[in-house]
């Protein structure tokens, strides 16, 4: 450390400092029934976004934010497929941030509500920025940002910003507490249904899907050596509605070989809703082809 200007450090705290002061207009505290304390980012005027799935079944809460304000907050809509919870509150603050480019090995400050009504920082480096990604519920993430530490629940949708001041997204935890980033560019997207019906409308099939293994004969007349076994069916949905019963094995979705639940979740997203999808199925161990009109899922 002796060849290290101690003012270079100086500057460096200090430039650190600033932008979380800067930053602490957009994060607050989010009380609602049922939960404890968490973090919201404030993401623009009258609009909060938190984590959906730190958020317990309620529809009102309280922001608090680090000056002690309280504000009365309202949920406007919930899309768990890219967790993302947005409520409504009354105020006329204008917040707006600049976008930021994730760039591999950059450093983030990362914000959330710290308990006892004082904000918390960290820092971190982007450990992993990747191209666009599918949640385990079939949401488009836009990019895959990876931060290099862990973060507690109730610290997940704090805003995220890059060294410049640029906001990169709400941070969240994947797996094994991960500190991911759900990208702006994404919460933006999602914040257009969820702000005017509450809810984003995912295509569906209505089926309860299992993987097998393809008899041997079948796999190769045609060309896959698995499929998913229809274990039942919403006898209201495209699936029933096209055909499909309980003990087909659907090998095909469109053009695309269905061997995981999660990759039909992956083809109905909400481009999918209202148009019909070709459906391959093995049916008493010949092939058989179908076509299903595809629905929102329904409300739960």
């Amino acid at each position: 450390m002796s060849d290290v200007p101690r003012d270079e450090l100086i500057r460096l705290s200090d430039a650190l400092a600033a932008r979380a002061a800067a930053a602490l207009r957009h994060v607050a505290e989010l009380r609602a029934a049922g939960g404890p304390p968490l973090t919201a980012t404030l993401w623009r005027a009258g609009v909060a976004v938190a984590s959906d799935q730190c958020f317990p079944k309620a529809t009102d809460a309280e922001l608090v934010l680090p000056d002690g304000q309280s504000l009365a907050a309202r949920v406007a809509g919930r899309d768990p497929s890219t967790n993302v919870v947005a409520l409504r509150f009354e105020d006329g603050t204008g917040l707006s941030a600049p976008p930021a480019e994730p760039r591999l090995g950059a450093l983030a400050l990362l914000l959330a509500a710290g308990g006892a009504g004082t904000p918390a920082v960290r820092l971190a480096i982007l450990r992993s920025v990747g191209p666009a990604w599918h949640s385990r519920l079939g949401g488009r993430i836009d990019r895959r940002i990876v931060l290099d530490l862990r973060l507690p629940g109730r610290e997940e949708g704090g805003p995220v910003f890059d060294a410049a001041g640029g906001l990169l997204g709400m941070s969240t935890a994947g797996p094994r507490g991960c500190a991911l980033v759900i990208p702006a560019t994404t919460i933006d997207r999602v914040l257009v249904p969820l702000l005017a019906s509450g809810r984003i409308d995912r295509g569906w099939l209505g089926a309860a899907l299992h993987p097998v293994a393809l008899p041997t004969e079948i796999a190769g007349e045609i060309g896959l050596d698995r499929g998913l076994m229809v274990l039942r069916l919403d006898p209201d949905g495209p699936a029933a509605r096209a055909g499909v019963i309980a003990g087909d094995i659907l090998v095909r979705v469109g053009d695309v070989p269905a061997q995981h639940p999660g990759e039909i979740g992956r083809r109905l997203g909400p481009e999918s809703v209202g148009h019909s999808l070709a459906l391959q199925v093995v049916r008493a161990g010949a092939p058989l082809s179908l076509a299903a009109t595809i629905t929102a899922r329904p409300a739960p």
